[in-house]
């Protein structure tokens, strides 16, 4: 139990993830990873969020791999739809694909690990889940947590399961703040990643273009390693505000949904109910 250790999921090449390990490792953490390719690194596993498989496995190798836990970072995450072509749903295990990955595979692996974060909150005073959300958590909309989205928009679909996970964070530390095991939010800026890659998968003329104006976009966008710094201030400073909501490492103010505590705890149990048999 002597040292630190945390969990950053969608840490792949280029990614804010990978910068997130990198700036905690300078801070002395042990830090295993997750890729949805198949891992070459140490401490790295494979993780498809959309797969409750992949999910308990990873779950059951950390259990395995270490009897410490201080901080789970949940980053990975899809974007997808990027010019809003889809009239319909893309459905996962008959979930729309946003909410049945960022949201419920995240959801998932998070109450699979919080008996490893409530020993270590035991042991040593503290642990945290951090939530990588984004400034969209404000275009989802409440009635969508618990029901379809009508008329469907991925835009709005991504932003939902944003909302979700702000509710989640603030949750966490309503039910196990008193044990030591903390949650938080954040939006990390707006990032120069390979994430809008895949949304343009359809798209390969826009994909082309996205490449040649790459060194614009750079330049307006921050870089992986600035956004990660909200994330690794949620993940290690006493000045980061549990339950709370975060941009530009400080507290920040989240949509007026986000701060519904009773829709949190109905989508807690919803979701609860859902992992037990997911």
């Amino acid at each position: 139990m002597s040292t630190r250790t945390a969990l950053v999921t969608g840490a792949g090449t280029g990614s804010l993830g990978e910068a997130t390990a990198a700036q905690l490792r300078d801070l002395g953490f042990r830090v295993i990873t997750t890729t949805r390719s198949s891992p070459v690194a140490p401490d790295t596993h494979p993780l498809e969020l959309a797969s409750s498989a992949s999910v308990r496995a990873l779950a059951g190798w950390l259990g395995a791999a270490t009897d410490r836990l201080d901080v789970l970072v949940n980053n990975a995450g899809l974007h997808l739809d990027l010019r809003s072509k889809w009239s319909h749903p893309k459905l996962v295990d008959g979930r729309e694909i946003h909410w049945r990955t960022n949201y419920l595979g995240t959801a998932l692996l998070t109450r699979l690990l919080l008996p490893l974060l409530a020993s270590t909150a035991s042991s040593v005073g503290e642990a945290r889940v951090v939530n990588v959300v984004s400034k969209l958590h404000a275009r989802g909309r409440t009635e969508a947590l618990f029901g379809d989205l009508t008329p469907y928009d991925s835009w709005a679909a991504y932003g939902t399961s944003k909302l979700a996970l702000v509710l989640e964070a603030a949750e966490i530390e309503r039910r196990y703040g008193a044990e030591g095991v903390h949650g938080y939010s954040l939006h990390p800026g707006s990032v120069y990643t390979h994430v809008a890659d895949r949304g343009l998968e359809t798209a390969p003329v826009l994909g082309r273009l996205r490449k040649l104006a790459g060194p614009l976009e750079r330049r307006a966008l921050l870089t992986p390693q600035q956004g990660a710094r909200t994330t690794v201030f949620c993940a290690t400073s006493p000045a980061a505000v549990p339950g709370g909501y975060h941009a530009r490492s400080a507290p920040a103010e989240a949509s007026a949904d986000a701060g519904d505590a009773v829709v949190a705890a109905r989508l807690w149990d919803q979701t609860t109910a859902w992992a037990a048999t997911a």
